[in-house]
């Protein structure tokens, strides 16, 4: 096995009904892995699949009046095509009613069996059929099931039970040997206390119900979903078959993704089974948390799950894997709601990245017809740019080896963030009044373009469907050494001479509509295209028809001086600042976007106007009373202040 070897995996998900957003969150995690690995020219293997035999697919069959394998069918199909609508770039996709999974199954239990490891007798117990998994008595939580919390049956039967406790001290040994075999290291820290309170052997056969793996020295029983599910991982890989070079290539490069809920059954009982059958555990297995919602964990029977698919046709599926992975705190819980997803989406890829590159397009297009120049000399600002995009990448590659999503995403939109401050610094629009600054302004457009070029190449594995909208847009999508993960090793991979194709917004803004239960709604971007052109005549311009009002509609509007007494930024909101101002003799709260055009500091003691008998409104959480006025002249805001001294209170009209 080569160093660069990977192998990724997602659970193999049960086809008792169709996936939610929770499951969409592991497989996004796995896709974004492999995608990235391919890009850093790993031999990338990545499967996923379905766990399709057990006494609740039977019952769910029976319900729908199908045979189990029709009904699974059934279920599967949306599985694909789910994966399909996300991007989702796997190499395979296991069943487990496939014969190449059966025979691997039932080999690695006679083997196992036959060593003696695997012994018939009499089970009684507590069994949860939602989760296929039995529990002794002290194990439930108020007569329910620990994982699940919903009602646990009393089975006794005929069962073939696992010697999983002859293996507990030698897997126990092996987790203090592999520090890294589990993460994060409180799921490490679970499994050792597990073990170490004492493993019971474990039943791998039922005889209650008929839709599994028959056992293969006794048809009657058939296989325990657990000894077959977990057995996918080798299965696909061609285990024991003649042609076995998958699993020689791949084995034991493998990192399992899995919920919190079954790291248990990943970090116990399949390494076991594996020591048992003489093979080696795999790599790693990382645990992350569950996406709440309404203050729980999505379940089918509580109703409180989330389409994916609605989703993605309403947002897209690179809007939705961000979220996920932006989201979603290391190791623990994360919660969804769509008021958070629409917020991520408008701050993160409309506001932020989104207008980046529509705004660098067009000072591009305007200010040097459409070409990206070579840059002149450096300076101090410049310097400060490309210093964090030398950092960037490395950090990404670091959080990524940890599973820290969210931590690589925030590396990225540093360098996003800093190039959106560096237009604001260099002020691009101001450069080109002036002849004498061309070679300056042709710095500043390049080193926009450049970022956006590096940008563009971290998010690819975590939004697969950006790039190429980008590189279109950059005229680089036949210019494959400026598109690889190598080319981020110094700064200016982005070829002098290239021209742009200014498209359509990368991320049109949501705006949510005021009537409850009505689809938010997308608008373009308004980028702030600056003009260095002289006023073109009034008469010859294409202006937008503005609806005529009467005097009495005017007077509806309270305009009034206010004087600024405090100012703040809003947490989290690069555009909003908070004002605290004095209209007369009452004291009001404005949230203003005004932060890339004031510091706090400057607006204080300033006399504004603002629209007083605006409807308040709650942004990022403060209640705005009122609207600041401003006026927009491409790349300039200026706030409207009253020319002479005036107190605040003051009727504007």
């Amino acid at each position: 096995m080569g160093e660069k070897v990977f192998y990724v995996t997602t659970p193999i998900y049960y086809p008792s009904d169709k996936l939610h957003i929770g499951h969409a969150l592991t497989t996004t995690m796995a896709d974004t892995l492999a995608r990235y690995k391919r890009l850093r020219g790993y031999d990338v293997y990545f499967l996923t699949g379905s766990d399709e035999h057990g006494q609740k697919i039977q019952r769910k069959a029976r319900e729908a009046g199908l045979q189990p394998l029709a009904y699974v069918d059934r279920i599967v199909a949306t599985f694909q095509e789910l994966w399909r609508r996300l991007n989702i770039s796997y190499n395979d996709f296991i069943r487990t009613t496939e014969p190449r999974h059966m025979r691997v199954v039932q080999e690695l239990l006679q083997r196992i069996y036959d060593q003696g490891d695997i012994y018939k007798s009499t089970y009684e117990g507590w069994y949860c059929t939602p989760c296929e998994t039995f529990w002794t008595e002290r194990q439930l939580v108020d007569g329910n099931c620990p994982d699940c919390g919903r009602p646990v049956e009393l089975v006794k039967e005929e069962s073939y039970f696992f010697r999983l406790s002859k293996y507990a001290e030698r897997l126990l040994q092996y987790i203090k040997d592999h520090p890294d075999f589990i993460l994060p290291v409180t799921r490490r820290n679970e499994m050792i206390s597990f073990i170490e309170g004492g493993l019971e052997d474990l039943c791998i056969s039922r005889t209650t119900f008929d839709w599994g793996i028959p056992v293969p020295m006794d048809p009657r029983h058939v296989i325990y979903v657990w000894f077959d599910a977990l057995t996918n991982y080798i299965s696909a890989l061609g285990y024991g078959a003649a042609d076995d070079h998958l699993f020689r290539k791949y084995w034991p490069a493998a990192v399992h993704l899995v919920g919190k809920d079954i790291v248990r059954f990943h970090t116990i009982i399949w390494p076991i089974i594996l020591m048992a059958a003489g093979i080696e555990p795999p790599r790693q297995v990382f645990g992350h948390g569950w996406l709440l919602v309404d203050g729980g964990k999505m379940s089918k029977s509580k109703g409180n799950v989330v389409d994916p698919m609605v989703l993605i046709d309403r947002y897209g599926a690179d809007a939705i894997r961000y979220f996920l992975l932006r989201e979603m705190p290391y190791g623990a819980d994360g919660y969804y709601s769509e008021d958070a997803l629409i917020n991520r989406y408008n701050t993160d890829l409309a506001n932020d990245f989104g207008n980046l590159l529509s705004r660098t397009m067009a000072m591009i297009e305007r200010f040097n017809g459409g070409v990206i120049d070579a840059p002149a000399a450096s300076e101090p600002l410049d310097e400060e740019l490309k210093a964090i995009a030398a950092e960037v990448p490395g950090e990404v590659d670091a959080a990524l080896g940890n599973f820290e999503f969210a931590r690589a995403l925030a590396a990225i939109w540093r360098l996003v963030n800093r190039a959106n401050k560096y237009i604001e610094e260099t002020a691009p629009w101001a450069l080109a009044k002036d002849p004498a600054k061309k070679q300056r302004l042709q710095t500043v457009l390049y080193n926009l373009a450049e970022t956006i070029r590096q940008v563009t190449i971290m998010v690819g594995p975590f939004m697969p469907g950006v790039p190429a909208r980008v590189w279109e847009q950059l005229g680089l999508q036949d210019t494959p050494a400026a598109l690889s993960w190598e080319s981020l090793a110094g700064w200016g991979g982005l070829p002098a001479g290239t021209r742009v194709r200014r498209g359509e917004p990368l991320f049109p803004r949501i705006e949510t509509n005021a009537q409850e239960g009505e689809e938010p709604v997308t608008v373009a971007e308004t980028p702030a295209a600056p003009t260095a052109e002289k006023a073109t005549p009034a008469a010859d311009r294409k202006e937008a028809t503005v609806e005529e009002i009467t005097i009495d509609e005017f007077a509806r509007i309270n305009l009034r001086v206010a004087e600024v007494l405090a100012a703040e930024k809003v947490a989290n909101a690069d555009k909003l600042l908070k004002l605290e101002v004095k209209v007369g003799d009452e004291r009001r709260t404005v949230v203003a976007g005004i932060a890339r055009y004031y510091q706090p500091e400057e607006l204080v003691g300033k006399k504004v106007v603002i629209v007083a008998n605006l409807k308040p409104a709650k942004l990022r959480g403060i209640v705005s009373q009122g609207m600041v006025l401003a006026a927009v002249d491409g790349e300039t805001l200026s706030l409207v202040t009253p020319e002479r001294a005036v107190q605040d209170g003051a009727q504007v009209r």
